[in-house]
């Protein structure tokens, strides 16, 4: 539903987006059936002329059941997206050869360094570029998130992802993407009065195009 979600690149939005809807639709129906019954009672319970008012205790069978079921609901829940956000958050089981890269946001803007021609980050042809992030399509990237100042939001919706950058600590986060294209990284935490301008340009190449662009970053610097 393109309506609703922006479309989706990765592999890991496929399940995120099913745990969305999963959501989504069992809230509707909740509300529905709660709004509904308020309604009715509302209509059935009214005030008439000449109708004395009932007091009545209730039903515990049907406490019982209206407590149990949002209970099993939410069980099952967390038990399935546990394990899928463990599986994509899991730093141990993030693939060993998976492309790095170091993002730090400051107020307000985001800082990528890029490994150099090795591949390795942390080595001395890594660069850094204000505002721009290049990778490859259809290969695993991790990047290495901080922030410098205050908590910022990574969010780059149409690759489902998203995750915070707090002072003091590195957060890994790994994702892909399996289409080329041009995208945003939007800034998803109220991070002070310039929040609504930190974003930067996202640029997924085909693999000999961002060979041939990180060839041309490394000559530059």
């Amino acid at each position: 539903m393109d309506w609703a979600l922006p479309p989706n690149y990765s592999t890991h939005g496929v399940v995120i987006d099913q745990l969305f809807w999963i959501i989504f639709w069992l809230t509707a129906a909740a509300f529905v059936l709660v709004e509904g019954g308020l309604l009715w009672f509302i209509f059935k319970y009214r005030s008439r002329e000449g109708q004395k008012a009932h007091y009545t205790h209730g039903s515990n069978k049907l406490e019982v059941i209206w407590t149990a079921i949002p209970v099993l609901v939410f069980a099952v829940l967390g038990a399935y997206s546990g394990t899928k956000w463990a599986e994509i958050k899991n730093a141990s089981g993030f693939p060993p050869d998976a492309l790095q890269f170091q993002v730090v946001g400051k107020q307000f803007e985001w800082n990528i360094t890029y490994p150099g021609i090795d591949r390795q980050l942390g080595t001395a042809d890594d660069f850094t570029v204000l505002n721009q992030f290049h990778f490859p399509v259809n290969e695993d990237i991790v990047v290495n998130l901080e922030s410098e100042d205050v908590i910022h939001s990574f969010f780059i919706p149409e690759l489902r992802v998203k995750s915070d950058a707090v002072p003091g600590m590195v957060i890994p986060v790994w994702f892909d993407s399996r289409q080329a294209g041009e995208f945003q990284i939007a800034c998803a935490e109220l991070c002070g009065l310039g929040h609504y301008r930190m974003r930067a340009s996202v640029t997924v190449h085909e693999t000999a195009d961002y060979e041939a662009w990180l060839a041309s970053q490394a000559t530059a610097q």
